[in-house]
């Protein structure tokens, strides 16, 4: 098969392009450039916004084809894959990105199988192997203890998903840059599904660290559940949220809404403060991409510090009240 081009999968909610969209045109951008070809992306839905279509463009994506049918306007996964076949086989892609959302994580296994190709799932990194083109796709393996980067040389399209906000959505490089928009209305006997949508009910949580600008995330090194209410004290002197890495979780002092890493939220807040955490790989991969990154730890060998933009060496119990302070202090000014 000849196939060619990056292509990305785009979501959208109530005919809006989602935020995972233009984070994936990131991770596009740099894969087309190092393979020479064009970024051009799919998405399914109904009466989607245009100018959220031409912002695709605007932000590199030189294609984007939109699928449109009032069955597709939420997200079910027989007529969604019977599409996304049908334009694989129509337009041949070479590498597919989608987010792992709720859609990407099923839509993209399901398309994979019926293709016949491979698919690597919450990739943290993405990159072209000079001589043979192939997508060197890495994530964590073995419990997160190595990084493994997996090659799909013998089949197309190469499929991979990324972690939302594992990466900065892309900027803007031209309003009304030039770039193909194409809207298809897919024949009728793609759209059926066994699967049907009666409601929706939306998550109550109060807690929203994927749009937190401020987050204290709390690691072991707190030593038992009693001692949380320090963390929270400190995220409510600064405006922010509280988070807790797998550990935390897994003892019961925090529910699993808090955790962050590879196998809870990837956050990417204005500034993250670490609390008494070592820095596992599991954890740093959902984590990593924050602005500014403080850690709090008595252990100086300790993983986070190498990610860190401030380390603060010290007992936590010691260091926190001090901050505490020093925050509500300020505010009186």
């Amino acid at each position: 098969m000849n196939c060619s081009d990056v292509w990305i999968l785009a979501e959208q909610e109530n005919g809006r392009v989602l935020r995972i969209s233009h984070e994936l045109v990131t991770r596009g951008i740099a894969l087309s450039k190092k393979r020479g070809c064009k970024l051009c992306a799919m998405i399914f839905g109904h009466d989607i916004n245009g100018a959220d279509l031409q912002a695709l463009i605007d932000m590199g994506a030189d294609k984007v084809v939109a699928v449109e049918a009032p069955e597709l306007a939420n997200f079910l996964v027989e007529p969604y894959s019977a599409c996304m076949l049908n334009l694989l086989d129509k337009f041949k892609p070479e590498i597919i990105l989608g987010g792992a959302t709720s859609t990407g994580r099923t839509l993209l296994p399901y398309v994979a199988m019926t293709a016949y190709t491979g698919l690597t799932a919450d990739c943290t990194g993405l990159d072209i192997e000079d001589g043979t083109n192939n997508l060197l796709q890495t994530r964590p393996a073995i419990g997160g203890n190595i990084m493994a980067t997996i090659r799909t040389p013998d089949f197309r399209p190469q499929m991979s998903t990324v972690r939302p906000r594992s990466t900065k959505p892309a900027d803007v490089i031209r309003k009304g840059r030039e770039g193909e928009i194409i809207r298809i209305k897919p024949e009728q006997k793609l759209l059926g599904s066994r699967i049907k949508r009666t409601g929706f009910i939306p998550d109550e949580e109060k807690q929203s660290l994927h749009d937190a600008e401020i987050v204290v995330v709390v690691g072991r090194g707190i030593k038992k559940a009693e001692n949380i209410t320090l963390a929270r004290e400190l995220a409510d002197a600064l405006g922010g949220a509280l988070a807790a890495t797998r550990d935390v979780v897994d003892r019961g002092w925090l529910s699993y809404p808090h955790q962050v890493g590879l196998s809870g939220k990837t956050i990417s807040p204005r500034l993250y403060v670490g609390v008494g955490v070592s820095g596992s790989i599991q954890h740093l991969a959902g984590m990593q991409t924050a602005e500014t990154i403080i850690a709090i730890n008595n252990d100086p060998e300790a993983q986070i510090f190498k990610v860190a933009d401030f380390g603060i060496v010290g007992d936590l119990f010691e260091v926190v009240p001090a901050l505490i302070r020093e925050i509500k202090e300020e505010k009186k000014f």
